[in-house]
């Protein structure tokens, strides 16, 4: 008798992993009607043979990360936009949001995933249905927050390819240099042309596209995660700020709370830098508009009086992000882009601006995509 419920149990354990395994390599891709739509919201300046800054705001949700295909054609939709408004040259860079590579993190997965309700429920999902890859990424994760660091760290090989072939592409097909927003990684690299993970801690970098596709320099890691970040992401502990060479002018890339350091300007004033952009993100619906929650934890540079609750979270965004106000920053021209969208429940609030002769251009709480353009 003990031999019979032995070999049932076995049966019935085998059956169940197997089921769950057949479970788990199912990715069925169904049909998805994305909004491709795009309106031009803010238009600066006068076209001339200078080139122009372009910032994407894009409006994504889980749906348009099912594959690298879905996404492709709805950020190729709104360059398309642009081309046949006369936006797009040679000399064109384009800017994207923060974080638009990191969502490549949920790219390929079951339908459970994007019908989850919540964040949290979603990461389970994730965890569930890539067991061995969740379990070698929790056993190498690090920081307070280990779940967390193993939901981003899981995929990254497959993220890095996927941003690499997604962004680069996209700077190759239209033929603009292309900012690609920011992706959290563990320790990236540009090795040989092609975007690397190793195997230490997380950061959120941004890596700047040529023309041709192909990376330019290094990627760019954050020097100051905002507080809700901590327990996941590094900061660039080294504080550097590299500078590339564009065929409009040399390029510095701040990556979102970044850009409220008055050094982090200086540094790029160093170094030549003409133009800023800022990939950003701001969580939460209705954030923009209420009392902005200071340094978050963070040491406020001592150049800074603005304390925490005196603005909105809009307000401090425009009176920290310095481009084009000298003697701050010595830069001509600059543009801070924000994602959009509903990612289960964690909503955003950024509003996109434009920076140029101490000035900032906004188009305001509008809902949809949106482009603005800035002529230099």
């Amino acid at each position: 008798m003990r031999k019979l419920l032995y070999l049932t149990f076995s049966m019935a354990l085998i059956a169940a992993l197997t089921t769950y395994a057949m479970w788990a390599a199912d990715r069925p891709v169904g049909h998805y009607l994305s909004d491709l739509r795009i309106d031009l919201a803010v238009d600066q300046g006068t076209p001339a043979d200078r080139g122009n800054l372009l910032g994407i705001q894009p409006e994504l949700f889980p749906t348009d990360y099912q594959s690298s295909e879905r996404l492709h054609r709805k950020l190729a939709a709104y360059l398309q936009k642009a081309r046949d408004q006369g936006l797009l040259n040679e000399k064109t860079i384009v800017v994207l949001p923060e974080h638009i590579g990191t969502w490549l993190m949920v790219s390929g997965e079951k339908d459970e995933l994007y019908q989850a309700t919540t964040l949290k429920e979603a990461m389970n999902w994730l965890a569930a249905s890539n067991p061995l890859k969740f379990i070698r990424a929790l056993v190498s994760a690090r920081g307070d927050s280990r779940l967390d660091d193993a939901h981003l760290r899981m995929k990254a090989k497959g993220m890095a390819k996927d941003y690499q072939a997604l962004f680069g592409g996209l700077a190759k097909e239209f033929q603009v240099t292309l900012v690609a927003g920011s992706i959290v990684l563990p320790e990236p690299s540009i090795i040989e042309g092609r975007l690397k993970v190793g195997g230490g801690a997380l950061y959120n970098s941004s890596v700047v596209f040529g023309r041709d596709g192909l990376p330019i320099g290094q990627p760019q890691r954050q020097m100051h995660p905002v507080f809700d970040d901590h327990e996941v992401i590094a900061a660039n502990g080294e504080r550097t700020l590299s500078v590339v060479d564009t065929p409009a002018g040399r390029l510095g890339v701040l990556i979102g709370s970044d850009s409220w350091y008055p050094d982090a300007y200086r540094k790029l004033d160093d170094q030549g830098a003409k133009f800023v952009a800022v990939p950003a993100f701001v969580t939460g619906r209705g954030t923009w508009d209420k009392p902005w929650r200071g340094y978050k934890g963070l040491s406020t540079p001592g150049s800074v009086s603005l304390k925490a609750e005196e603005l909105s979270e809009g307000q401090a965004w425009h009176h920290l992000t310095l481009t084009a106000q000298p003697p701050s920053s010595q830069a001509i021209a600059g543009m801070s882009v924000f994602l959009r969208g509903q990612f289960w429940d964690q909503g955003s609030a950024g509003q996109s601006f434009l920076s140029s002769n101490g000035q900032h251009f906004a188009d305001g709480n509008a809902p949809g995509a949106r482009l603005l353009n800035l002529w230099l």
